[in-house]
């Protein structure tokens, strides 16, 4: 028997004697419960409703629906809706009255009269099962409501291996229909006959009149006609087997079927049955999408959403139970994101690479808001798709791994301003001079690092540590902030040979900086770290350098603002998380700096508004950075090879090949096009000034060099 005709019960003519004697049993039991309704057998069946029933007393019609969960941006923008059934839940009100009258007079003509359980309508369809060669259902309403709701807590509770119907036996049966007795003494007809039209599975994965008017036509179920209501009533009986879509001709008949009852019930007229029964199906079918391959946009921050509820304990106790909610909770999901910004990443990394590019190079924008860690955007140029095709690809290369990213990408220079605001934490100065002429750093060759054992690090390597400069004749004495600002290898090297390392990734740790595969700080060991050896993700990026921007104040990214189930419940979800990670004075003095590299280098003396920021490059060109931000938005910009992890030097890229690939050949121009897109609709003050600046007069400027042909 399959699960439609235990539902609507139909079964094979050779079964109905087998039903007369089932049938006479259940009218004997049930006589005898509305005279001992507290009889022992009978409360023994039912002790599961029961509690179902005590538990949701009035509101056990919202309780246990599926309904279907929503991703928001900030001001409300849908991303994505996520449903194991899709359902839109509506008021009676809402529903088309020829509707309501087509499901009364179709599944059950006396609904205004009986409590719940309708004797006569239970020894009509036996009578009636005997003596014809159709079969006909006793459950009311109420009933099928009430195993409906069964079913649907069921499936919330994560036992998906159930019968559609939500009962397979006589004592299940009876289970239900005491039930409904008890449920029709709490909700009004309307409610009861609301509830019902709200969860019924009207064909594919359409539950409930709303969603299926909306699939069907594109119309809410208040518009539907006469017709269309007959079609809907008509598919509660066998929804996937008379889909319009797939069998127009059952439909029709099953539609007819229905205006006859209608008729014959005086809810319409011949002639208006006639009319209608005229009428084509005329579908216009708008499929509604689910999950992040559908998104209307930023699908890698929906992913990143899904994962960040799936990896809560405050939305279930399993993963399981959160992805169940997620599917048929009626979340309500608001984010930090913000649609413009999300939407013009969206646009600038398609520009600067198209997904479908010949290079395979990849492109992403993150960004969070400085003094929140609030994530408002997260894009990239590929495909959020699973197919094996070019440019598609469901890796998030913005995030670590546990959240859907990869192993990271090399930081490079990236990391140089932490080594630099170290040097100034030390009590130092940007103007100090070092001596960057040293390039070689023998095997056993050590670096003060109290954290460490012996208090200090060695190279362990046999050929010992060789540093490279990409701008030609820099090994020799220059400051410490010249060589930041032409990122000078060995000047950064030098800094840190004065400095204990250990006090770096102190500094680090602090920032949120650590490896994107593992979560693990920056390994103090291997000081190659300062030059971006180590495998970061732009999110941690972003989120250390907003910090620059907002005086010295690290904040933990966060993505979700607010979730709200469809029963109104508020979900605990982390709460800005911000901590002062750098002294306001180092921050002040660093960003001097950064600021001339953003508005010199980047922007070639024409930036908008204060800026600052670091470029970066890994030694073989296929990683490339720049992390930027103003006082209201920090991001980072990466482009590079996400496959392969090759140079990308000389590879053409959106039809130009560049001979040296920098972090200023893409991703600074990406950066800036973007924030010159974007910036101005967020605080772009000044940055604060040291109590006692380098830069006295913008004549002190001349000692960057600003004329010279750098790199990166």
């Amino acid at each position: 028997m399959t699960s439609s005709q235990r539902r609507h019960g139909l079964v094979p003519i050779y079964g109905k004697i087998a039903l007369f004697f089932g049938i006479s049993a259940l009218c004997g039991v049930l006589v005898a419960g509305f005279f001992l309704p507290w009889a022992s057998t009978g409360a023994t069946m039912a002790q599961g409703g029961n509690q179902i029933l005590e538990e949701n007393p009035a509101e056990l019609e919202d309780a246990s629906i599926g309904v279907p969960s929503r991703i928001l941006a900030s001001d409300g923008t849908e991303i994505a809706t996520f449903y194991a059934e899709n359902r839109q839940p509506v008021e009676i009100n809402e529903i088309a009255e020829d509707l309501q009258h087509a499901v009364v007079a179709i599944e059950d003509e006396r609904f205004y009269e009986h409590n719940g359980t309708d004797l006569r309508g239970i020894a009509r369809a036996a009578a009636s099962n005997l003596t014809s060669d159709t079969t006909q259902g006793a459950s009311t309403i109420t009933h099928q409501y009430v195993s409906q709701l069964i079913l649907n807590a069921d499936q919330l509770a994560g036992e998906d291996d159930l019968a559609m119907s939500g009962s397979t036996t006589v004592a299940d049966r009876l289970n239900e229909a005491r039930i409904a007795v008890d449920l029709e003494e709490e909700m009004s007809k309307d409610e009861i006959l609301a509830g019902y039209l709200n969860i019924v599975l009207l064909g594919g994965r359409n539950y409930g009149v709303e969603a299926a008017s909306q699939y069907l036509w594109g119309i809410p179920a208040s518009e539907l006609n006469l017709a269309q209501s007959a079609l809907l009533a008509g598919l509660i009986q066998n929804p996937n087997g008379l889909n319009p879509e797939e069998n127009p001709e059952g439909a029709l008949e099953r539609r007819d079927a229905v205006l006859e009852a209608m008729v014959r019930n005086d809810y319409i007229t011949e002639a208006e049955r006639d009319e209608a029964s005229a009428q084509d199906l005329d579908l216009d079918i708008h499929q509604r999408s689910s999950g992040c391959q559908s998104a209307a946009f930023g699908p890698y921050v929906c992913d990143y959403v899904v994962r960040s509820i799936q990896g809560d304990e405050a939305f279930g106790d399993s993963v399981e139970e959160r992805e169940a909610l997620l599917n048929r909770g009626g979340l309500e999901i608001t984010t930090t994101l913000d649609a413009t910004l999300q939407q013009e990443a969206d646009a600038e990394v398609a520009r600067t690479v198209p997904a479908d590019d010949p290079s395979g190079a990849g492109a992403s924008l993150v960004t969070v808001q400085p003094g929140t860690g609030n994530i408002m955007a997260m894009a990239q140029n590929t495909t959020y798709s699973t197919a094996d095709e070019a440019g598609a690809t469901t890796l998030n290369f913005n995030v670590d791994q546990n959240m859907g990213g990869g192993n990271g990408f090399q930081a490079g220079s990236t990391l140089k301003p932490f080594v630099a605001a170290a040097w100034i934490d030390a009590g130092n100065s940007m103007t100090d001079t070092v001596d960057a002429s040293r390039d070689e750093y023998e095997q056993g060759a050590t670096f003060d690092a109290q954290c460490q054992p012996g208090g200090e690090v060695a190279i362990p390597d046999e050929d010992g540590w060789n540093i490279s400069n990409a701008i030609e004749d820099m090994n020799k004495e220059m400051t410490v902030d010249y060589g930041l600002y032409w990122s000078i290898n060995t000047s950064t090297v030098a800094t840190l040979a004065e400095l204990d390392v250990c006090d770096v990734t102190e500094l680090t740790t602090d920032l949120g900086i650590h490896r994107a595969d593992d979560g693990e700080p920056l390994n103090p060991a291997n000081p190659s770290f300062v030059l971006g050896a180590e495998e970061v993700s732009p999110l941690t990026q972003a989120s250390a350098f907003a910090a620059f921007a907002a005086d010295g104040t690290y904040c933990r990214p966060r993505i979700l603002s607010d979730v709200t189930d469809a029963a109104g419940n508020n979900y605990e979800v982390p709460a800005e998380d911000c901590t002062e990670a750098v002294d306001p004075d180092t921050v002040a003095q660093l960003n001097e700096t950064l600021g001339l590299i953003a508005s010199e280098r980047v922007a070639e003396g024409e930036a908008s508004f204060p800026m600052a920021g670091k470029t970066g490059t890994n030694n073989n060109e296929s990683s490339t950075w720049f992390i930027g931000y103003t006082s209201g938005l920090a991001t980072a910009s990466w482009v590079g090879s996400y496959t392969e992890l090759s140079s990308l030097a000389g590879v053409p890229i959106n039809g130009t090949a560049h001979e040296d690939f920098w972090g200023s050949t893409l991703a600074a121009p990406q950066w800036l096009n973007y924030m010159n897109a974007v910036g101005e609709d967020h605080p772009t003050e000044e940055f604060t000034t040291p109590e006692e600046s380098d830069f006295d007069d913008v004549d002190d400027l001349d000692r960057y060099d600003l004329d010279h042909d750098g790199s990166e």
